[in-house]
């Protein structure tokens, strides 16, 4: 199974808080705190939606981690650009095939909680999505983190209703491997329109208390 995940969206010069103030304006919801990833040198803010899903706001870290690590290279790459969408991020079953397709392994990340308690994934094709922003990068959330899921830290208050990418679905399609008709990514409505510049995501419309809200 090939489902949406969630989305990512870079902070800019202004910083974090100033970032997720502006959007939990936008969306009339409130923010839930998410941490800091050791391994990339970046820390981000959470907002869950419904369908397992959440919008995540990210900003790099002044630490060699984020000099390193491809996923801090492209936060801090969308920063350096002011800000924005930085991608989407597909939840896969296995690994596997992903692997195999790209010739390297997927790299091991976590979060850790306040109390202890840690979040872990492997994910795969972050240098996909430096190179071809409109790619989406690929994860897998480790077994028994399920209760931990950034999706399940408050009840959600809207849905991820629709993603414009400025690009071609299928050279997306052919980075995912979905190479038959009938296969898709589950839970999303992904419209692709032609690029004005850089291809990637333009908007996401958001389900809210404030009704359709895009970004």
């Amino acid at each position: 199974m090939m489902r949406l995940d969630h989305v990512s969206y870079a902070v800019g010069p202004e910083g974090l808080d100033a970032t997720v103030e502006r959007i939990s304006s936008a969306l009339g919801i409130d923010r839930v705190k998410g941490g800091v990833h050791p391994r990339f040198g970046t820390r981000n803010a959470l907002f869950p939606m419904t369908n397992r899903q959440y919008l995540e706001i990210v900003e790099v870290l002044d630490h060699p981690a984020a000099d390193s690590a491809p996923f801090g290279q492209a936060v801090r790459a969308r920063k350096e650009m002011g800000g924005g969408w930085m991608g989407w991020v597909v939840a896969v079953d296995d690994l596997a095939p992903f692997e195999e397709r790209l010739g390297r392994g997927a790299v091991p990340a976590q979060r850790k909680f306040p109390d202890g308690r840690e979040l872990t994934w492997r994910q795969i094709g972050i240098k996909g999505l430096i190179a071809d922003p409109q790619l989406p990068y690929i994860l897998r959330w480790d077994d028994g983190t399920e209760d931990l899921h950034p999706s399940q830290a408050a009840a959600p208050e809207g849905s991820i209703e629709q993603i414009t990418i400025g690009g071609s679905r299928d050279r997306v399609r052919d980075w995912l491997g979905l190479d038959q008709p009938e296969k898709s990514v589950q839970d999303v409505d992904v419209e692709f329109v032609a690029p004005s510049g850089t291809p990637g995501i333009m908007e996401v419309t958001f389900t809210t208390p404030r009704g359709s809200v895009t970004l």
